[in-house]
């Protein structure tokens, strides 16, 4: 007999099926027992009154898995108004052994760190898998919207032989004894794929070696990069990740059900944008302050709320000095640069802007620098040969799902966190 999800169950009603899933919760009653299964699509009630097989669920715990084989019968307390009657149990493995904590609580109890230590069991809660469920449709609007917009996906390495960033906090390692890094970002390669494909895109794992221990910041994350070419400025890269945003939240919420009770952000048909000196002058930060500090940011979010009813906020035109080599200055003041951060309910969600695309002007950047062209010398040689005009943005993936679903901690809405602390599970 074919196996069909709890999700669908409600189109079998007076039909005998099967399921197959986790034992979820057992309520076990004085005339009636009541068997709850968990699968990848929701919650089954299986009705037991069959006294031998009452006596057998009694020694059955929780996650252990089983397929159920009974007659669907309608019952509007049922989740989703239909539930198994007349059933058979199956086991379909070794009973499982006691669970450090329960999972058929609506909110998980233990510590974030003790979720985290059993991380395989927590993520079967339904609030942490909803979070991974929430992460997989916002990268495949991601990928969709993107795709619709004439990109081609790229896959670069991640391991390379320089620090893309210019900056030290990179993981070292061996590579068949000679030194290379785990990768900060695609940047290099997505801006020499664009001399080939003009418009490319990529969903990856990227690797700071920050000593941040924050609970908006990752050793390791997902990044969603784009990079297209033939721009006027960093404007139409701005107007390109709107669409890719806007596509990111429709896909979220055709989650549905998944999402219910979840305040999912209206994307404005032109998100507001401030210069970074503008942007000071609202957070009430000093004139001369280099970068917007996280404080500074929330702020930021809130007028931007409050003014433009707009949970999404750009701010363009940070300073040259706190921005990567190959970024382009503004026309007319080379202090700013055509660079942008998109803000998400008050936190840097998204950093993107113009690059260079001399290779003059790369020369001159990385010597104004102090920094000799020579390492970057397999990067520059797209630059040799005619590039056009082109810039991209790069999308931090769970502090998308963070704010989506109002995680305090980007480590609720991350399978397998990696951070000053953390290399297991």
């Amino acid at each position: 007999m074919q196996r069909i999800l709890s999700v669908e169950l409600p189109r079998h009603v007076g039909a005998r099926i099967t399921i197959a899933g986790w034992i979820h919760r057992r309520r076990l009653l004085k005339a009636v027992s009541f068997l709850i299964v968990r699968d990848a699509s929701g919650l089954s009630q299986v009705v037991v009154t069959e006294p031998e097989l009452r006596a057998h669920l009694e020694t059955l715990p929780e996650e252990t898995v089983v397929a159920v084989e009974g007659l669907v019968t309608a019952n509007p307390a049922a989740p989703g108004g239909a539930e198994l009657t007349e059933p058979v149990v199956r086991l379909l493995g070794e009973p499982a052994q006691p669970t450090p904590f329960d999972l058929y609580r609506p909110v998980l109890t233990p510590t974030l760190p003790t979720q985290l230590d059993h991380a395989p069991l927590s993520l079967r809660h339904p609030s942490r898998a909803r979070a991974l469920r929430i992460s997989a449709a916002a990268a495949a609007g991601f990928r969709a919207g993107l795709d619709g917009l004439g990109f081609t996906e790229i896959h670069t390495p991640k391991i390379v032989a320089t620090a893309t960033e210019s900056g030290a906090n990179v993981f070292a390692l061996d590579y068949f004894g000679r030194p290379a890094y785990l990768a900060q970002s695609p940047q290099f390669y997505k801006q020499q794929l664009v001399g080939v494909f003009e418009r490319v895109y990529e969903v990856g794992p990227v690797f700071r070696a920050e000593p941040s221990d924050t609970t908006r910041h990752l050793a390791q994350y997902t990044s969603l990069d784009a990079e297209l070419g033939f721009i006027g400025d960093h404007r139409d890269v701005m107007a390109v990740l709107r669409e890719t945003v806007a596509a990111m939240v429709a896909r979220v919420g055709a989650l549905g059900a998944a999402v219910e009770g979840l305040a999912l952000p209206e994307v404005p048909a032109e998100i507001p944008a401030l210069h970074f000196s503008e942007a000071l002058k609202i957070a009430g930060a000093p004139a001369d302050e280099p970068d917007l500090a996280p404080a500074h940011e929330r702020a930021i979010g809130e007028w931007a709320k409050q003014e433009h009813g707009s949970d999404f906020v750009f701010v363009t035109g940070y300073p040259m000095a706190k921005r990567p080599f190959y970024t382009h200055p503004q026309p007319g003041d080379e202090r700013w640069s055509n660079s942008f951060d998109l803000l998400f309910r008050g936190l840097e969600l998204v950093t993107g802007g113009q690059r260079l695309h001399r290779h003059s002007d790369y020369l001159a950047a990385l010597a104004a620098r102090g920094e000799s062209a020579e390492p970057y010398e397999p990067y520059l040689q797209a630059f040799r040969h005619g590039m056009p005009p082109h810039g991209g943005f790069a999308i931090g993936l769970e502090r998308f799902v963070a704010r989506i679903t109002g995680a305090q901690n980007i480590r609720e809405v991350t399978a397998y966190p990696r951070d000053l602390h953390r290399v297991t599970p």
